[in-house]
C-alpha cells in the first residue's frame, strides 16, 4: 500500500536522522556550542520511541515470517504453536504501526510555548461577565494541578458580583499550549441566574481564545511600526493607580491592532504586558492565515472551522458539560470548574491526532458529524 510504502520511508528517515544527532553529539565543535548541543539533545529525545518502535518492528515482522515459514511447513507440534502465536502477533503489529503513524505526524512548531488567554464576556450581561471570571478561576486551577504558573496581562469590567468582561493572562510551563490550545472558541453556559426570580433558565456565551507566547524569533515589531499613548487608568486599583498617567494603549499600524493595559501602576510594564499581547495576537494572525490557506487546499469551504464556533455548553440544572467537537458528555460539571479538565484535553488531543491520520482537522471532523 501507499501509506505503508509512506510511512516506512518516513521511519527511515526519522532513524536515519536520530543517528546523524547522535554523531553530533559526540562532536567537539558541536559540544562547544551550548545552544547547539541543547538543539541536538531535544531533537534526539522527540525521536527515541521512533527509534524504539522501529526495532520493535522489525522483531514483530521477524517473528510473523518465522511462525509462516513453520505453517508452510506444517511441523506438527511447532505449526500449532506458530498458528497459536500468529494472531497476537499480526494484533500487537497493527497497533504498533497506528503508533508509529501518531509519531510520524508533523508536530505543531508552538505545542512547546507559553500561552496567553484571552477570556470575554459575549452575549448575557452580567451573567456572561460572572461565567467569564469562573472560567479563569477554571483555568487557573487547571494550570495549577499541571504545576504551570499564571500571570495576569490585563483585566476590565469587573462587576460587583464578582463578573468580569474580560481578563488575558499567560500560562507559563512545559507544552503549555498544546493543553490548552483547544480551549479556543465560543462556551455556552445554561443556568438560573442568581438574579432571576422566575427561575428560568438563561443561556450566555463567553468567548476564548488560546494565543502561542510569540518570541522576538516568531514576530518582529519595529518601533516606527507601534503608536503609543499613554493616559489615566481607570477602575479599581489601589491608591496610585488612578493619579498617574500608567495606563498604556499600543497601537500596530501596519495591521491596525490596539491592545490597551491598565493594570500595572508602572507605565513601563503596562507598555511591556501590552507588547507581549500584541506579539501573541500577531503570531495568531499568522498561524491561522496560514491554516486557511491549506485548508482552502483541501476543500472549498467548511463552515464550522472557525475558531467563533461553539465548542462547549455548561449546563447547571443537568450537571453536566458536553464538548461538541467530540461529543462527550460528563456530569461532573462542579469538577470541571474547579480543573478537572485533563479528560477532556485529553481526549481533543487524540482526536486531533486521529483526524490528522485523516488528512483532516478537527473542526472538519465535526463539520462531517452535523451534516
Amino acid at each position: 500500500m501507499a501509506e505503508d510504502t509512506g510511512m516506512r520511508k518516513a521511519l527511515t528517515q526519522a532513524v536515519d536522522r536520530h543517528r546523524v544527532l547522535s554523531d553530533r553529539l559526540l562532536d567537539p565543535a558541536v559540544l562547544a556550542d551550548h545552544r547547539e548541543t541543547q538543539k541536538a539533545a531535544k531533537e534526539r529525545a522527540e525521536l527515541e520511541e521512533v527509534v524504539g518502535c522501529s526495532a520493535e518492528l522489525a522483531r514483530l515482522e521477524r517473528a510473523i515470517a518465522d511462525d509462516e515459514a513453520v505453517l508452510r511447513g506444517n511441523d506438527g507440534e511447532l505449526a500449532d504453536l506458530a498458528r497459536t502465536e500468529l494472531p497476537g502477533l499480526r494484533t500487537d503489529l497493527e497497533k504498533l504501526e497506528g503508533r508509529i503513524r501518531e509519531l510520524l505526524l508533523p508536530k505543531d512548531p508552538y505545542d512547546s510555548k507559553n500561552v496567553i488567554v484571552e477570556i470575554r464576556a459575549g452575549t448575557g450581561g452580567d451573567e456572561a461577565a460572572l461565567f467569564a471570571a469562573e472560567l479563569y478561576r477554571m483555568y487557573t486551577k487547571y494550570a495549577e494541578k499541571l504545576g504551570y504558573s499564571v500571570e495576569v496581562l490585563s483585566t476590565s469590567g469587573a462587576s460587583g458580583i464578582g463578573g468580569l468582561k474580560e481578563v488575558i493572562f499567560q500560562v507559563n510551563g512545559p507544552d503549555a499550549y498544546s493543553r490548552l490550545k483547544f480551549e479556543s472558541g465560543v462556551h455556552r453556559v445554561q443556568r438560573v441566574p442568581v438574579t432571576e426570580a422566575s427561575g428560568r433558565i438563561h443561556t450566555s456565551a463567553v468567548t476564548v481564545a488560546v494565543l502561542p507566547e510569540a518570541e522576538d524569533v516568531d514576530v518582529e515589531i519595529r518601533p516606527e511600526d507601534l503608536e503609543v499613548d499613554v493616559f489615566r487608568a481607570g477602575g479599581p486599583g489601589g491608591q496610585g493607580v488612578n493619579t498617574t498617567d500608567s495606563a498604556v494603549r499600543v497601537r500596530h499600524i501596519p495591521s491596525g491592532m490596539v491592545v490597551t493595559c491598565q493594570d500595572e501602576r508602572s507605565q513601563i510594564k503596562n507598555r511591556g504586558k501590552a507588547i507581549k499581547v500584541l506579539k501573541a495576537r500577531l503570531l495568531d494572525r499568522m498561524q491561522r492565515e496560514q491554516e486557511e490557506k491549506q485548508a482552502r487546499e483541501r476543500r472549498s469551504q467548511v463552515s464550522t472551522g472557525d475558531r467563533s464556533a461553539k465548542i462547549r455548553t455548561y449546563n447547571f440544572p443537568q450537571g453536566r458539560v458536553t464538548d461538541h467537537r467530540i461529543a462527550l458528555t460528563v456530569y461532573r460539571l462542579q469538577d470541571v470548574l474547579e480543573g478537572e479538565l485533563g479528560e477532556f484535553t485529553g481526549a481533543l488531543r487524540a482526536a486531533d491526532v486521529q483526524a490528522r491520520l485523516q488528512g483532516r482537522t478537527l473542526a472538519e471532523v465535526k463539520a462531517g458529524a452535523e451534516e
